[in-house]
Parts: structure tokens; sequence; C-alpha cells
């Protein structure tokens, strides 16, 4: 296996851990003109940015005028901006409507070109006071570094079992013991497709990161009712022949099916499928497709097959003008960089700027990790302002208590009949708590330190 091949099959399976694709594409944009006056407010959140008096420097990386905010991303290596379009977006607005207590966010994007995920850590280690809303496909391997410097995570999104729910970081995807797909699952299993139950099917890229993600999609979905009856390895780079699995799918009978792997090679596969006169009850497409691109790609077939992706509590970007906080965030992006993509890991991303944001404002003058970390973890029923269905973040491990199902049609993608009983979402699900070993995040323990030693 030629090892570029192998490095960008682990891009797209990191990226599928995470819980969402990365699909957007932009470039800096600049605003002519003077300043209006710019409110702080952002949904049903009041004065998450503003002026105020902020002195001194109460830790590395903040001063009395500014404070240091770093942010992963991979854009070196996959070429798409979303997260320092974010960064741009969310630091210009807060910024014009005078920063947090008057101190500037002042953001330093961390690019780890997919590998050198170490080597930026070190370099953030040295110089920033926290990370917020950023992300990179091979997190895990930064984690003891972060650690060890004691520097506190706000991120869009989480990738390897090192990094989600680690020690020190706030993240809104729920704990990483619990199966965030529990409630998707059931409702596919026990409502939405019943007699697809005995009929599931796996795939994904033959890779040790998608050996944990289908050996807890297999615990799942057999917790929820499910038997599989396929499971399937396809080499991780792809494939150019999708017919033996398509074939393999169809001999078996399989009616739902579960695929790990990049939208691209889904789009070929169901083409396959269709080409064959072979339709599923489902295919669970993960919300890494969830965007224009996989529409495009997959366009011969969304009339044939029927993907499905659960977002897991992010309100769906079609409907953005009957969510006020999806539309403010819109707006948000027409104004600051109006040729940027807005996509699902952007909007976590926004709500992670935002939790820090919030909880650093909280601090007052005496801005310190210690302080910014606690006050993010008091928040027990988190929605980013109303972006997000609500997260309970007041512990690590805490299961989400939400799902809402996206369908791909023809005419794009568009909430599924789920069942939503709050909202756009459907809440009060049961929690599932994984029974098998699928490694563990590190801790603070884990680089001899802990939380004493956090100030």
């Amino acid at each position: 296996m030629k090892p570029q091949a192998t490095i960008a099959a682990l891009v797209a399976v990191a990226l599928i851990a995470a819980g969402c694709g990365r699909s957007g594409s932009g470039g800096e944009e600049t605003t002519p003109g003077p300043k209006a006056a710019v409110s702080g407010d952002f949904g049903d959140l009041k004065g998450v940015c503003g002026p105020g008096g902020a002195s001194g420097s109460p830790a590395q990386g903040v001063t009395a005028d500014a404070i240091k905010v770093g942010v992963f991303s991979d854009v070196g290596y996959t070429k798409n901006p979303e997260y320092s379009d974010l960064a741009k977006v969310f630091t210009s607005w807060c910024n014009d409507a005078g920063g947090i207590n008057g101190r500037k966010i002042v953001p330093t994007v961390r690019d780890a070109k997919f590998m050198e995920v170490r080597q930026r850590m070190l370099e953030a280690c040295r110089e920033d006071f926290a990370l917020a809303g950023g992300s990179a496909g091979l997190d895990g391997m930064g984690v003891k570094e972060r650690l060890s410097c004691l520097l506190p995570d706000f991120p869009a999104q989480t990738s390897q079992v090192q990094a989600n729910g680690a020690d020190l970081q706030v993240a809104q995807t729920g704990g990483s013991a619990h199966n965030r797909y529990a409630g998707y699952y059931h409702w596919l299993l026990k409502e939405g497709y019943p007699s697809s139950a005995g009929a599931v099917g796996l795939m994904g890229g033959e890779s040790p990161v998608t050996k944990v993600l289908g050996g807890q999609a297999k615990e799942g979905l057999q917790a929820a009712g499910g038997k599989i009856v396929y499971d399937g390895l396809f080499p991780p780079q792809g494939t150019t022949d999708w017919t033996p699995y398509a074939q393999a799918i169809k001999s078996k009978g399989v009616k739902g099916l579960v695929f790990y792997g990049s939208f691209a090679d889904l789009a070929k596969l169901e083409q396959v499928l269709t080409g064959m006169s072979y339709k599923l009850d489902w295919i669970d497409a993960n919300n890494n497709s969830y965007g224009p691109a996989f529409l495009k790609l997959a366009a011969d077939s969304l009339g044939a097959q029927n993907n499905l992706a659960d977002l897991s509590g992010v309100h769906p970007l079609e409907n953005a003008a009957s969510n006020p906080a999806t539309e403010q965030l819109m707006d948000l992006y027409a104004k600051y960089a109006p040729k940027a993509q807005v996509t699902l890991p952007a909007v976590r991303g926004f709500g992670a700027w935002l939790l820090f944001s919030k909880a650093a404002a909280s601090c007052g003058d005496a801005l310190t990790r210690k302080c910014v970390y606690e006050a993010a973890r008091k928040e027990g029923a988190w929605t980013a302002g109303g972006l997000l269905a609500p997260v309970d973040l007041t512990s690590a491990d805490k299961p989400l208590q939400c799902f809402n199902v996206e369908k791909a049609t023809p005419q794009g993608w568009k909430p599924a009949d789920f069942k939503p009983d709050k909202g756009a979402y459907r809440c009060n699900v049961p929690p599932y708590r994984f029974k098998g070993q699928y490694g563990r995040p590190l801790k603070l323990a884990d680089v001899g330190k802990s939380m004493s030693d956090v100030k």
C-alpha cells in the first residue's frame, strides 16, 4: 500500500470518527467601510462578548488587551479552511462587539497538516491561553502534550479515542463511554424500519480506527435489536470496483447498512447497488455526508436509495429560517466570510467558541485556565444560544439527550419523519453505555498531573 493512499484513507476515517465531515470551501474576506455598533448577544445568550475594563496578565496568553487562542486544523492537507473561516467569523464578530470584557481575541490557526499534531500542540503550549473551535483528524497524537502543559480545549469535534473526553476538554458531542447514536438506532430498528432489524450490514475501510468504530456500531445496533448479517471491510484507500461488495450486500439480503468510509466511496457503492436494482430500506450515510458535496456525487442514486444521517442534536442548516440562532449564524458568515460555506463542524465549532467566550467572560478580570474550564463545566443544558439541542456539560461522560435525523433527497437534505418531540429534535432517549473495550481518553494522571496543578 502506498503511504500517501494510507494517509488519505486515515483522513477519511478520522473525520468519520469525529462524527461529521468537511465539505465546505471558501476564502478569507474583508468587509470595508465603517463599522456599525455590534451586539454581543447570540441567540438566547446575552452579553457573550462586549467591552470592559480588563487589566493585567493573569495567565499565559492573556494580557490587558488580548487573549491568544489556538485553533487546530488540517487545512494544509485537506485544503478545507472551515475552521480558519470559522475563527475569522467568530472573532471578528466578538471583537467588533468589544471582545471579552474588552480583551480582543487573537486566534492562531495551528495547521497540523494531518501528521503534525504533536508539533502544533507544543507550539500552542508555549503561546496559547486555550484551544477553541478546531479539530484535527489525528487529535489523539497531541493529548499528552496538551495535558502536560495544562491547556484547556473547547473543540468543534474530536476524532480519536485518546482525545474524545480527555481531561481539561469540554466537548459538545456526548461522553465517549456512551453510544451517541442510541436514539437513532432505536428509531431505525424499532420504529422507522422494523423489518430491517433482522438484516443489518456494516461496511468500513480496514484500519485500526474503523475497527473501533465498527465495534461500537455493532454493539449499539445489537443493543437496539439489530442482527448483523454482513460485516464487510474494504481497502482503506477505497477500491476501483464496488461490484463485489454490492453483490455481497444483495446476497446477504441486507436491508439496513451502516457505512464507515468517505461519502465519495459510498456514492460509488450506491451507484452499483442502484444499477443492480437493489434498494435497501435505509443506508446510514453518517453526518460526514451532510452537505452539498454528497448530494452531487450521489445524484443518480438519491431517488433510489434512502440515505439518512443523525445530526446528533444540531439544528438543520436548510431550516435556518425557522431557528433564530442558526439564522444569526448564517448572517454572521454572510457579513464576515461571505464566500465560506457553513458546515456541520462549523456549527459545532461556533458553539465551542461561544462556550469558551461565555465562560471566559464570567471570569472577569482574573481570567485563568482553571476559571474558564470550571465555568464551562457548570453548563447543564448548553444549547449554544439555540444552535444545538440541550447538552449536559457538567461532566465529561454525560450521554447526548437528543437526536435528529436528516434524509438526502434529489431536492436536498431534509428532516426525516423521526417524530421529533422537542422542536427539531427527539429527546429523553434511553442512554446506552458501551460494554466492550474500545480504549479510553487520556487523563491528567496519565502525565503525572491533577486538577490541583491547573491555575
